[in-house]
């Protein structure tokens, strides 16, 4: 049997910046940057709020943050709520059928400022966590949605727990107990998409990574086979009941998956089953300069995991609308645009927005994408036009701001300030994208000042 936990711990224990390939450093940043503006944006909705109001202000000189806000917490609550407040919008990145940043930069971010650690160990503690989840999700061949649970907050806390013990500099044996101790800790439901949960999803997995390679390094063990052994983690979270424990590749830190799969930026705040689709069908309303009246029927041929997370045929709320392809294709009819603004409850209820529920038609394929099964190999979206002419848009394999199709730095600044400029003036935001950018180059990652008014700095 493959000895998955200690060999994941060695990669983590070991893993030195010097290391990690370029392409690996660029998508951490970009994953950082990303997550820190949807984080500030979605501090102020009710979960954050709801959270925050029950976490204590934490009087210890080893606290972190609330972003952004700057209140004192203990670091594994600063993980909670700004986990939290990283999903609650799901604007995040999407990467390994899941949300890395939302649990990896909430959990480094609260655990690096505990530790004063710096820019540079904050890249190399998002690589170790990214290719942690990379490589335990390779020994199975199933996908975690179809057996009803959350990979971000499944496979999520395994990788803030390494995330965690890179930042604290455990050794190889405290390091496999801290990802031993988080395998104990992950759960999350696809069945509460659509909920304040899923965004608890994101927090409690960040929080879990900082109390389990805290816990680690104070001596707390757990059993080092977890991840392989008959009654462990991966035979329990199999979707496929095969999971690959015998003979399957133990490749981490010589297969760099970051590298390969990166992360893919969220251009709406929906989820990302959506993406392609809302690429297609905004094409086709501007090319064609569609209004509802025009549109008889929408047809949307998307992958059968894809749909099952899209579980709300007919939205009543915001958050249940970011759920949803009927509003995804309704949104983009009516407003020409999927943004925040059109993701609150006074949008999907509008009359107009409702009307054009009816007309989506989605079918699915089982057909999964390579690397990420998740994901049909392409979205398809034709238009039926109240005359019954077919307007029908080329199969899309990846959504605009994919690893495949990346945002370049001013499109992702451009989301940054939209995002953070709902809290912050836009000299502040500005300061703030500029210094995450360099943010290799800082001794101390206490120098984003990530809560301080920047306009004096």
């Amino acid at each position: 049997m493959l000895d998955i936990t200690r060999q994941t711990a060695n990669f983590v224990a070991g893993l030195k910046p010097a290391d990690v390939p370029d392409r690996c450093r660029e998508a951490a940043r970009a994953g950082i940057v990303d997550c820190v503006g949807v984080m500030i944006a979605g501090a102020s909705e009710e979960p954050v709020r709801i959270v925050s109001a029950l976490l204590a202000t934490s009087t210890q000189n080893d606290g972190a943050p609330e972003i952004p806000s700057g209140r004192n917490l203990a670091a594994s609550d600063a993980a909670f709520v700004n986990g939290v407040a990283a999903h609650v919008l799901d604007y995040d990145d999407v990467a390994l059928s899941g949300h890395p940043s939302a649990v990896l930069v909430p959990a480094i971010l609260a655990e690096g400022w505990s530790v004063d650690a710096s820019g540079i160990d904050a890249i190399a503690a998002y690589v170790a966590g990214y290719e942690v989840w990379a490589q335990v999700a390779a020994l199975e061949p199933g996908n975690l949605h179809q057996r009803g649970f959350h990979p971000t907050a499944v496979l999520g806390t395994l990788a803030t727990a390494a995330a965690c013990a890179r930042l604290r500099k455990l050794d190889p044996e405290k390091t496999a107990h801290a990802i031993a101790i988080a395998a104990s800790m992950a759960s999350g439901l696809v069945a509460n998409f659509g909920t304040m949960t899923k965004s608890l999803h994101a927090g409690r997995a960040a929080q879990s990574g900082v109390l389990a390679a805290r816990l680690a390094g104070e001596g707390f063990t757990a059993s080092l086979d977890v991840l392989e052994h008959d009654t462990g983690f991966l035979r329990a979270h199999s979707s496929s009941g095969t999971p690959d424990m015998e003979n399957g590749t133990i490749d981490i830190g010589t297969n760099w998956r970051l590298a390969n799969l990166g992360v893919n930026v969220k251009r709406y705040p929906t989820c990302y089953a959506t993406h392609r689709s809302i690429d297609a069908m905004l094409d086709l309303v501007d090319r064609y300069k569609l209004k509802s009246d025009d549109v008889g029927e929408i047809r949307v041929r998307t992958g059968a995991t894809q749909k099952l997370m899209l579980r709300n045929s007919n939205p009543k709320t915001g958050l249940e609308a970011k759920f949803s392809m009927e509003f995804a294709m309704a949104a983009a009819l009516v407003a020409g645009r999927v943004g925040l603004a059109e993701l609150t409850d006074e949008f999907v209820s509008r009359p107009e927005v409702n009307s054009v529920f009816g007309k989506v038609r989605c079918t699915t394929t089982d057909e999964a994408m390579p690397g990420d099964p998740a994901f049909a190999p392409s979205d398809q979206v034709t238009v039926v036009l109240a005359s019954g002419k077919l307007l029908e848009h080329a199969p899309v394999v990846h959504a605009r701001g994919s690893w495949q199709k990346p945002l370049s730095r001013d499109e992702l600044k451009d989301k940054f300030l939209d995002c953070a400029t709902r809290v912050f003036s836009r000299l502040h935001a500005e300061k703030l994208f500029d210094r995450l950018w360099l943010l290799e180059e800082m001794g101390s990652i206490r120098d984003l000042r990530l809560t301080a008014d920047l306009t004096d700095a």
